[in-house]
């Protein structure tokens, strides 16, 4: 099986590093046209962009911020001439102990749940009326193992966060189904990223590794062919779900 996606326009939000770079790149090596989307690495986006090649471009929005967000899809469409895949895969994990003084906790629980969650649910908001409107479209929202098995007390906020944006993908997939949109969400595990970089300083990486079926780390490699899978079409009567990518974490 070979996965053309020559005829596909895709926004990957968070696209400068981590899982949503390798995601961006393995969708342009399938022949995409892709939307590299960034908040503050605009030098990193550009390198990631200029790797994709096949027209892709870089677009600046703080998804902690309610009108970068409510422009970014129009932007892309504006100049992309288009969109086809949404991947809202940005994301932050802040801590947030119990020690912590109100203002200092209620501070990481709201940008936390602006960018991981209420930031995906605006762009499929704009998303699905753009797909309504062109025949159908695809959303795939990188979720987490801690929406599912929880997380340390530390980040109870990312585990919440995380666990909306399957209860939201799983929403749209019934909700606008009939409209030719389909809907799916990964969750990876543990993935060795600079977002995760905080955690294995904190708990130290054999913590990250103790629990694991595999004897290595995920990387962002491992996450981003099921994205160029679920992209491309072959999997579109698997809508709704969600995919495990934890090196054999969990079973749930």
């Amino acid at each position: 099986m070979q996965l053309n996606l020559s005829d596909q326009t895709v926004l990957v939000t968070g696209a400068s590093r981590g899982i949503g770079r390798a995601i961006a790149l393995a969708l342009a090596s399938a022949g995409a046209t892709v939307g590299v989307h960034f908040a503050s690495s605009r030098d990193a986006a550009e390198e990631v962009a200029d790797a994709c090649g096949h027209g892709a471009q870089t677009f600046q929005a703080d998804l902690s911020d309610l009108g970068d967000t409510d422009r970014l899809i129009e932007d892309v469409i504006a100049t992309l001439g288009g969109l086809d895949v949404l991947v809202n895969n940005a994301g932050v994990a802040l801590s947030a102990p119990l020690e912590d003084d109100t203002p200092t906790w209620d501070d990481a629980w709201t940008r936390t749940m602006m960018v991981n969650l209420r930031a995906p649910e605006l762009l499929c908001r704009h998303a699905v009326t753009h797909f309504q409107e062109h025949g159908g479209g695809r959303i795939i929202n990188i979720a987490s193992r801690a929406a599912f098995r929880g997380d340390t007390p530390d980040y109870m906020a990312y585990a919440a966060s995380k666990a909306g944006v399957v209860a939201l993908t799983k929403s749209l997939a019934r909700g606008f189904g009939k409209d030719n949109i389909k809907a799916f969400a990964i969750a990876p595990g543990f993935t060795r990223t600079d977002m995760a970089q905080d955690f294995i300083d904190t708990y130290g990486e054999d913590y990250a590794t103790s629990d694991l079926a595999l004897s290595q780390l995920t990387e962002p490699e491992d996450v981003a062919p099921t994205v160029v899978f679920l992209a491309s079409g072959h999997a579109d009567h698997a809508t709704g779900t969600s995919i495990d990518i934890n090196a054999g974490s969990y079973v749930h």
